[in-house]
């Protein structure tokens, strides 16, 4: 970290530029003082040339008024009147342990965040599309990477999109602007995402530290869940550096995660604002209620956001249309959760945001309704394998085809929470449209297409529906084994062709080695079923890796007349 990145950063800011992260600077400093090896090289850097400020016990300095003596002495404290006890004795229950090093670090930070005028804008958002798009991509994530994505990281890219859009709020109150002490705002070029992040001590204890995302204005989606995750992952294997801290213009808080409704946080000299995040559920008005009840009704969970900001720069006005950028990110507007899809390669459109249309008092609509759901489940059996993810390259994502999009029926993302009958999909009669989607969407749209609705037997179609919808996916680890042990083998005979017999023409298999997986399989399964043989009708590429891994044959000289490039 550069000494100008520092300076600028702090100027007049109590602990530099690290503002809340000042505690563990000052803790990092006593164990650099005591043996150097101790703490890693970027720390050792960064303490070579550091001077520490006063601690936080030392008598600030107090201005005089015409008349004193001289501005060095400290004002002498009026005598206490007869018969009462100092405040700061009074009323001890037990023993006083003095607050020094980095607990009385924070105690000098929230003192100096006395001094910051601050107002706070509060905006409770519907969280109920936040909730539905987030499981869309989490599901595609858990079938590609095995990772997630948290609300934090979807509410944490709307406040970097927030402050793009009104950047009034990523600035700063200066003191002294033009040296004369005529007072100042810096606007920032770049948005520097403070994340306050909880960490307990080995004491027990809890504290914060607030790592920073840089330039978090330049990153699409998938890049801030990464740098997200990085400094998180610095943070609890406590392997943060001194430029993990630098730069911080706003800061992310979420207390939401502890059940805390609404927050209206400290603001820290140095710093614009600071964004709170409450808990994601129902209005505790209906936390008892039944949840079929208030699908029924159109009730969903929300999220309270506070926006705490420093008045002497910002107006409450400014923070308003932040937070109400805000809110139409996270309610699908600005193209919000397409961004994160086409970020995180998630082939399906986002769902929707949609008023409810559902009047307890029209029966007609609800069983138009029902008709849509029967006629949209029909249509993923028909044409699901249009959109199914067959690219292996990604190209380009298939788009969502008119007759396979909920909305083309009527059906809002109000109705996925309610019941519907789905006559005998995955072997049930009833279902909620969220459940009867994700079954047809694992059947019909995975990396696998399945086409089959124009066949004539009615008896055959059923057949192959209980053998496609609703059947677990899920490998246990030896079947597992056994497909990489099978791609393994098609990839090994491809190679041993290729050197082999070099520079002759062959039909090989490469980037269709799951042939031979499903081959083995088919095999397999007809001969637990009893069947005794088996005609393959097969096609010239691929041949003669199937005449080696799935009948049987060596691979030893091939006899005249059937050796690669022979028909």
């Amino acid at each position: 970290m550069s000494d100008d990145q520092l300076s600028n950063a702090g100027a007049g800011v109590p602990g530099g530029g690290f503002g809340a992260n000042a505690w563990l600077v000052d803790d990092m400093y006593e164990q650099y003082r005591a043996d150097p090896g101790s703490v890693a090289d970027s720390w050792r850097e960064f303490f070579a040339d550091y001077s520490p400020a006063v601690g936080p016990s030392a008598a600030p300095r107090v201005a005089t008024t015409s008349g004193s003596t001289s501005g060095s002495q400290p004002p002498r404290s009026a005598p206490a009147a007869p018969g009462t006890t100092p405040p700061h004795t009074a009323d001890r229950t037990g023993s006083v342990v003095p607050l020094r090093g980095a607990a009385g670090r924070i105690v000098a930070n929230m003192e100096a965040s006395l001094a910051v005028p601050t107002a706070t804008s509060v905006r409770t958002v519907p969280a109920k599309l936040l909730e539905v798009n987030r499981s869309l991509a989490n599901q595609h994530l858990a079938r590609t990477l095995g990772t997630k994505v948290s609300f934090t990281h979807l509410i944490g890219f709307a406040v970097v999109q927030g402050l793009r859009n009104v950047p009034a709020l990523n600035a700063a109150f200066v003191a002294d602007a033009d040296g004369k002490g005529t007072p100042g705002v810096d606007r920032r070029p770049h948005v520097g995402l403070g994340l306050a992040v909880d960490v307990e001590r080995p004491d027990g204890t809890r504290t914060l530290l607030v790592p920073v995302i840089s330039h978090a204005e330049d990153l699409d989606f998938r890049s801030f869940v990464l740098a997200y995750e990085d400094l998180v992952r610095k943070v609890h294997a406590n392997k943060l550096s001194p430029d993990d801290f630098a730069g911080v213009t706003v800061t992310l808080t979420n207390p939401g995660t502890l059940g805390t409704v609404q927050s209206v946080p400290r603001l820290m000299p140095g710093q614009g604002a600071i964004v709170g995040v409450g808990s994601l559920g129902y209005p505790a008005e209906y936390q008892g209620a039944d949840r079929r009840s208030l699908a029924d009704l159109g009730v969903g969970p929300v999220v309270t956001l506070t926006s705490t900001y420093d008045h002497r720069v910002i107006q409450g006005a400014e923070s308003g249309i932040f937070l109400t950028y805000m809110a139409e990110c996270l309610t699908g507007g600005h193209g919000f959760y397409d961004e994160v899809f086409t970020s995180l390669g998630v082939l399906s459109a986002p769902v929707r945001w949609q008023a409810d249309v559902n009047a307890a008092d029209d029966a007609h609509q609800r069983l138009v309704k029902q008709v849509h759901v029967q006629s949209l489940v029909n249509m993923y059996r028909v044409r699901g394998h249009l959109i199914a993810d067959l690219d292996p390259l990604a190209l380009e994502p298939p788009p969502l085809h008119p007759e396979l999009d909920p909305t083309t029926y009527g059906l809002t993302l109000w109705d996925r929470d309610r019941s519907w009958v789905v006559d005998g999909l995955a072997g049930r009669q009833t279902m909620t449209l969220a459940e009867a989607l994700d079954v047809l969407r694992d059947a019909y749209c995975r990396s696998l297409g399945v086409e089959y609705m124009h066949i004539q037997d009615p008896e055959q179609k059923r057949w192959i529906q209980a053998h496609v919808e609703g059947v677990p996916t899920t490998l246990h680890r030896d079947e597992q084994r056994h497909i990489l042990d099978r791609l393994n083998a098609a990839e090994a005979f491809e190679r041993f062709l290729h050197t082999r017999y070099v520079g002759q023409k062959r039909f090989g298999l490469e980037g269709a080695e799951s042939t031979i997986v499903l081959l083995d399989t088919v095999f397999d399964e007809a001969a637990d079923a009893g069947l005794v043989a088996a005609v393959i009708g097969m096609a010239h590429r691929g041949r003669l890796n199937v005449l080696a891994n799935i009948v049987g044959k060596s691979y030893g000289r091939p006899r005249p007349g059937h050796g690669p490039g022979v028909g």
